[in-house]
């Protein structure tokens, strides 16, 4: 089961110089998508339990569009193992002009991750 998630980071998600976003804001995003793959597999948003590995590949910036795809990779009685990949699709051209943007021809992976789900077994409804 896969999913993917398109957003465009704003000037709010901004957190430091040079308009950078915060990593935390992708482990938010692919805190959604896993959100969506444990209502679509169990019928319940389920908990996010740990992550197991975490790459920040490379940096992402106010204006620019990530994609983010998530996939459950392993499941188990209780716990749904996924995997995660944000690619930043467009990026913002503050050196042309405060409104300028490119699509990427090649996106470029900016995190991966591995992440473990559980659904409580009275809470599962499908399977």
């Amino acid at each position: 089961m896969k999913t993917t998630l398109k957003v465009r980071m704003s000037s709010a998600d901004a957190h430091y110089g040079g308009n950078l976003v915060d990593g935390a804001k992708i482990l938010q995003l692919f805190g959604d998508v896993a959100t969506e793959l444990l209502i679509r597999h169990d019928g319940d948003e389920g908990l996010f339990r740990a992550y197991e590995n975490i790459e920040f590949l490379a940096p992402v910036y106010a204006g620019d569009f990530i994609e983010i795809t998530g996939q459950i990779i392993k499941v188990g009685k209780t716990s749904r193992k996924m995997e995660f990949i944000a690619k930043k699709i467009i990026t913002a051209r503050p050196d042309i002009n405060d409104s300028a943007a490119d699509v990427l021809e090649e996106p470029i992976i900016v995190c991966k991750a591995i992440g473990t789900c559980v659904v409580p077994l009275d809470k599962q409804r499908r399977g």
